[in-house]
């Protein structure tokens, strides 16, 4: 809620004038106080730590939940105590208690942060018609994004998107990026992280080219087919039954290109493993079948 200065008093009323001939007393003029806020702010961040502390009672796992070092969550909490000049924790080995003013203190913290957290988000939706920033893969922006974008802008008019591509996990703050679609397990410190679907990787080719050759069921099959290398999806990720013994063909052409690899496979040049949301669309579609799961 913005802060507004107010006064009280009639609308119009003007101060009384002194009757004549009599002395007016001094006024007393003091220094405005500065407000206690401009020289004592609460430590927002040893705040944080504090709660996540408390409700790991550790450490240790309370660093973990924020993705700090256990010493700098020490130092954290150790500063708030200063400030606060009483004892928040009773070290008890590896784990920690709260004491009477720290159990009194939590539920005030977590719900002021919690009030701090809404007013953020209301503020970050009140943002207006600005672009929507979303940082993902090339590959996986040409392959499954793009062509469902369509449906997402139909269905969102108001909000235009903003596509940045790279394989390097960013910084929102200084990029400005609003979102990431990104391959991993989820495990980002101070992120919010939504899973979409699982990944696998599968082997496919043309369906032409997979009725000469059969389906892959066994690692000697991909000897009957001509392999398209990759370096991001090499074939010992997908099949090892063989053994150590098995001899891997080497022949066929090698990319550094995810959606490369793809194209090749749909000219017919040989049998491709990729990600199953790189050729979804194609197998979809016929251009492309799985030779294997």
């Amino acid at each position: 809620m913005p802060i507004r200065a107010t006064h009280r008093g009639k609308k119009g009323a003007t101060p009384p004038e002194p009757t004549p001939g009599a002395r007016r007393a001094p006024r007393r003029t003091t220094a405005p106080s500065a407000p206690r806020t401009a020289y004592r702010r609460a430590p927002l961040a040893s705040l944080r730590v504090f709660v996540a502390v408390a409700e790991h009672k550790s450490f240790t796992r309370g660093a973990d939940a924020l993705g700090v070092t256990a010493s700098a969550a020490s130092m954290q909490v150790q500063a708030l105590e200063e400030y606060l000049r009483v004892p928040l924790f009773r070290r008890n080995g590896r784990q920690v208690e709260l004491t009477p003013q720290g159990a009194l203190l939590r539920p005030k913290v977590e719900e002021a942060l919690a009030d701090l957290e809404r007013a953020i988000d209301e503020a970050r939706a009140d943002r207006g018609s600005g672009p929507l920033r979303v940082t993902t893969i090339a590959s996986f922006l040409a392959q499954w994004l793009l062509p469902r974008l369509p449906n997402f802008t139909s269905q969102h008019a108001g909000i235009d998107v903003q596509i940045h591509t790279s394989t390097e996990l960013v910084d929102f703050v200084k990029t400005g990026m609003d979102a990431g679609i990104r391959f991993g397990a989820g495990t980002w410190p101070r992120l919010h992280a939504q899973k979409l679907f699982d990944e696998w990787l599968v082997p496919v080719g043309t369906p032409q080219l997979l009725q000469r050759h059969g389906l892959v069921t066994e690692a000697r099959d991909l000897r009957h087919y001509r392999l398209l290398h990759s370096t991001y999806e090499p074939w010992t990720a997908w099949l090892l039954e063989g053994g150590p013994d098995e001899v891997w063909p080497s022949s066929g052409a090698a990319f550094d290109d995810a959606i490369a690899i793809v194209r090749a496979a749909e000219a017919g040049h040989g049998l491709a493993l990729s990600r199953w949301s790189l050729v979804a669309d194609p197998v979809a579609m016929g251009r492309l079948a799985v030779a294997g799961r």
